[in-house]
């Protein structure tokens, strides 16, 4: 009975709920007891499962009341830099290992306002910056399809956890891919929408200029649906479009919907370096959409292969200034020093990762007074470029399709003595980023890798901005050509 629960979509338990086939405290108990299951994973970071049936009980409690909020009973998983008043919120990093906030982030708060529950907040690459779910204080985070792989980064936990079925979706953050990665690593969903479509409030920042939250859903259906819940604007974040949100669900339909829509593959993005498999996956997917009646051309973006370098000067400077606030003094982990800059040093070297005071240092090295114009500014007007690139893109075709990463999961720890080449798992994504665009990873089916080990493969739907219905029509459309697909329940 269990697992038949957990492996409802989203869609379908909320189906069960209103028609009471089952309670919200049930579908929590399941959840809880899968998380408590399968800790080797290592998704959550903290799970209050008193606070979690409360709400659940709430829930219960307004739908008898007749209440019809859209999420009203649904378990979900909060990504760990989203803030939770009340509830901790670390970030993954030591330096917030005892943070719990006095306030709630406009997307949570948006998901309790529809009656979501709140089962566990999950694991991430510490403040966002990773692409491998390795970089957490509280240790990496296991692939469900094969343990000992990496489930990608930096919304490890958020995507280990849907694909594991331990929550029904989860949000996750997404500043250069870290969305779209994961959902490919573990055969998920995942949204990254228009930049400003949804409010950073109350998100830990990385870099404001890219952070954006999103869905991990193993349906696009139930992505659609918890989009429409998270998105609008809002008036504390200045950076929120101030745009209605569509209905995206009430607008999906079958295969049918992408005759006649011209899909873009962009040749810089099949080149030495994309695993032949990975390739095969997403040109079989154009092949099928062009059978069902899409016009597949070819389109060129000439700026990509300057676009992760760029990334890497202008995302690590503004990581650099936002990282600023975390001294030792205020709030979070304070080791003393003699003077206040050791306390400074001091404080800063043991909260902090490796990976993000690498990322500090490269930030405020690029930033300094004699290397600004060298790095900062050219970096800059490469990210404009790339934006340019996209804009040409889009006067040809309707949406673009492109492999979302360039490899299969790998081993945990294959990768962890290479930065680059893990900065180069974002080759992808990041162009979507800088330049401010929706984008969707959709799984295309699975492949075999070297060792025998059975993998899922993603391929990235990318917009222009603001329709993120494009993105949905073309993904659902998909799904029906391609058939069913979920990950496999391991018990």
């Amino acid at each position: 009975m269990t697992q038949n629960l957990l492996t409802l979509s989203a869609t379908q338990a909320l189906a069960g709920l209103q028609s009471k086939q089952f309670s919200s405290v049930e579908l929590t108990h399941a959840c809880l007891a899968r998380l408590n299951a399968r800790t080797h994973l290592n998704t959550a970071i903290t799970v209050d499962a008193t606070h979690a049936l409360n709400m659940a009980k709430s829930a219960d409690a307004r739908r008898a009341a007749g209440d019809a909020a859209p999420l009203l009973g649904l378990p979900l998983g909060i990504k760990d830099l989203f803030c939770t008043q009340g509830l901790r919120t670390t970030a993954a990093s030591q330096f917030l290992n005892n943070f719990v906030p006095a306030y709630e982030s406009t997307v949570t708060r948006k998901l309790w306002d529809s009656g979501a529950v709140c089962v566990a907040k999950l694991n991430m690459d510490e403040f966002a910056m990773g692409g491998s779910g390795e970089n957490s204080a509280f240790g990496a985070t296991h692939n469900p399809w094969a343990a000992g792989y990496v489930p990608g980064g930096s919304s490890s936990g958020s995507a280990a956890a849907v694909a594991d079925y331990q929550v029904f979706a989860a949000t996750g953050s997404d500043t250069g891919g870290s969305i779209r990665q994961p959902a490919a690593f573990t055969g998920l969903v995942g949204i990254k929408p228009t930049y400003g479509r949804c409010s950073r409030w109350g998100m830990v920042a990385f870099a404001s200029s890219l952070d954006q939250a999103g869905i991990f859903a193993r349906t696009t259906a139930d992505a659609a649906l918890l989009l429409e819940t998270v998105a609008g604007h809002d008036p504390m974040d200045s950076t929120s479009a101030s745009l209605p949100v569509p209905q995206w669900r009430q607008n999906l339909s079958g295969e049918s919907s992408v005759k006649g829509l011209k899909i873009g593959l962009p040749k810089q993005y099949f080149i030495a370096g994309l695993d032949p498999q990975v390739a095969a996956q997403v040109q079989g997917m154009a092949q099928q959409l062009a059978a069902a009646g899409a016009q597949v051309v070819e389109v060129d973006l000439p700026h990509t292969e300057y676009a992760v370098a760029a990334y890497y000067v202008f995302a690590p400077a503004e990581a650099a200034s936002n990282l600023a606030r975390y001294d030792g003094l205020r709030f979070g982990v304070r080791v003393p020093g003699a003077t206040l800059a050791e306390t400074y040093a001091n404080s800063r070297s043991a909260g902090f990762g490796r990976e993000v005071q690498r990322r500090i240092m490269i930030g405020n090295y690029v930033l300094s007074s004699g290397y600004y114009d060298a790095y900062y500014t050219q970096a800059m007007r490469v990210r404009q470029l790339v934006a340019a690139d996209f804009t040409a893109a889009f006067q040809q075709v309707d949406v673009i399709l492109a492999p979302t990463a360039p490899s299969l999961p790998f081993k945990l720890g294959e990768k962890a003595a290479d930065p680059v080449a893990l900065y180069l798992e974002d080759a992808f994504t990041i162009p979507v980023s800088a330049a401010g665009l929706p984008a969707l990873s959709v799984p295309t089916g699975t492949v075999t890798n070297a060792a025998g080990v059975v993998l899922p493969v993603g391929a990235q739907l990318i917009a222009p901005h603001w329709q993120e219905a494009r993105l949905f029509q073309v993904a659902h459309a998909w799904e029906q050509i391609r058939g069913p697909f979920t990950p496999p329940f391991q018990a």
